[in-house]
């Protein structure tokens, strides 16, 4: 496999991880640190505003949002 065809596919894999990591975002009751963490670290501007938008539905869904959730959406900003 040449260079480019590899760093094609290196960018198709963490592009899915990513999409993946931010649907279980969505889904998860309480999304560990860890898994946003990771998100954080490995998306691309693609991923920021459905990242952003996951954790808005957490904070709006919560009678208490999590400061933490909150800090990571100012942390976007």
């Amino acid at each position: 496999m040449e260079q480019r065809e590899w760093q094609q596919q290196q960018r198709r894999i963490q592009d899915e991880l990513v999409g993946h990591l931010i649907e279980r975002v969505s889904t998860d009751a309480y999304p560990s640190s860890t898994m946003l963490d990771l998100i954080e670290q490995s998306m691309g501007p693609d991923h920021v505003g459905d990242y952003a938008e996951a954790l808005m539905d957490k904070i709006r869904q919560d009678e208490y949002p999590s400061f933490a959730l909150i800090d990571r959406v100012r942390g976007l900003l």
